[in-house]
């Protein structure tokens, strides 16, 4: 009962931008850009949960508690979820189907190929990410699903390269990702002197 309850508590959590996004439009609160606001905003949320999901992974070391396994999958998918909507609000409402300026910038804004490269990667590991698909792919879906990182590290030179003032934010953003890589990378080694953990279910983005 306590599972059931934080699942849908985290949820909850992943869905509440979305519906605070709602209110605001609804209401007129997106101000007098509502379209760079949505922009920024999704993005925003997009990073946040794909950083939080690979928080859970060393996050479950460190802790022994298989729990936090549990809410990856469901994270790495809200994240997918806000990238379809930055990418719709680019393509639909900024862009209009101009698919001649879409082209256009996608080769030749640098900050816009890397995130379109990030979206198209995206895709394949959120397609891949039922238990079925874990099960049909076997090793090479850990393989997959590994691109994770380079999708972390394209997104935050898409932010890097859109802000051209202020680029504290980015760099922050920067610097969590290197932080989460460093532990996805040492915490195995620490990990070996813990006690063995229970078996965690498979289906959950790495």
């Amino acid at each position: 009962m306590m599972r059931d309850r934080l699942w849908y508590g985290v949820f909850l959590c992943g869905l509440a931008p979305f519906l605070w996004l709602v209110l605001l439009a609804v209401t007129d609160g997106l101000g007098a850009n509502p379209i760079e606001r949505i922009t920024h905003f999704t993005g925003d949320w997009q990073l946040n949960l794909l950083l939080t999901a690979l928080a859970l992974s060393p996050l479950r070391r460190l802790t022994r508690k298989n729990i936090f396994i549990r809410f990856r999958r469901m994270l790495g998918l809200f994240a997918f979820f806000y990238v379809c909507l930055h990418f719709s609000t680019w393509l639909v409402l900024d862009q209009f189907f101009d698919w001649n300026d879409i082209v256009r910038d996608i080769v030749k804004r640098p900050f816009i190929t890397v995130g379109f490269i990030a979206f198209l990667l995206l895709i394949p590991m959120a397609v891949t990410s039922t238990r079925k698909m874990v099960q049909r792919l076997g090793p090479n879906w850990r393989k997959l699903h590994s691109c994770v990182y380079v999708i972390g590290t394209l997104g935050i030179i898409h932010y890097l390269w859109l802000v051209k003032a202020d680029k504290l934010v980015p760099i922050i953003y920067g610097s969590i990702f290197i932080l989460l890589l460093v532990l996805r990378l040492q915490v195995p080694q620490w990990a070996k002197n813990l006690p063995a953990l229970q078996p965690q279910r498979t289906g959950a983005q790495p």
